[in-house]
């Protein structure tokens, strides 16, 4: 299956990076650009694009003025980004149509979270990933694990945790890579929480819990 194409648009290019890094990890295609007017034609040259991320604020045309333009042939999900929380901006980038409005700063793994719901209910995201190794099952996309056919029941790091040990099956694994794959870009805490968690998913892994092994003065690796 093709991987769903997801334009970004601002002018900051920190920003699309930060954003398209995350997308891309997620599996999907990301075409970027620095303004409106390059937005437009970028959305009416290519076609198939699945959804849009749109920032408010740019050089040449606005976000609005380029929402303006698309939802008079279109209706792609269109999520706007602002730097300001203002809720009369919120309310204006509702009444042209937009189907999530975010004010920066925010977790790009929210983002992308926002994006995979809006993608699923406008039906164009199908089944997710299922990743399998060991007797471990992980659905990413129904945010399951079963072990050898019976559920597990994990938080929401536990589960992005084993996603990324399975994903990277046979590597060595540091602390600080964990943190910043796992818990974000911008986290500063202490990688002793890595630890923790390590622990509480071996123990509900039971016996496969010994799959995720210590690499001593490194960190974990999934064998």
């Amino acid at each position: 299956m093709d991987r769903l194409k997801i334009l970004v648009v601002d002018d900051e290019s920190r920003m699309r990076k930060l954003v398209s890094d995350f997308l891309t990890r997620s599996n999907y295609e990301v075409l970027e650009a620095e303004d409106g007017e390059q937005a437009l034609d970028l959305f009416y040259e290519e076609k198939d694009i699945a959804l849009l991320i749109l920032d408010v604020m740019m050089p040449k045309m606005d976000g609005w003025q380029v929402c303006r333009e698309i939802r008079t042939c279109s209706k792609v999900p269109i999520i706007m980004l602002t730097a300001r929380g203002d809720e009369q901006d919120e309310l204006q980038g509702f009444g042209l149509g937009v189907d999530e409005y975010i004010a920066k700063p925010f977790s790009p793994k929210i983002l992308v979270a926002r994006v995979e719901a809006i993608l699923r209910r406008s039906g164009q995201l199908g089944k997710g990933e299922i990743i399998s190794s060991g007797g471990i099952d992980l659905d990413k996309g129904a945010h399951r694990v079963t072990i050898d056919g019976q559920e597990v029941e994990l938080s929401y790091k536990e589960f992005e945790l084993l996603a990324y040990f399975m994903e990277n099956r046979g590597l060595a694994l540091s602390r600080e890579k964990i943190l910043n794959q796992v818990w974000d870009y911008d986290y500063f805490g202490d990688a002793r929480t890595i630890d923790t968690h390590v622990k509480k998913l071996r123990s509900k892994l039971g016996e496969k819990g010994d799959l995720i092994r210590t690499v001593w003065g490194i960190g974990y690796k999934f064998d």
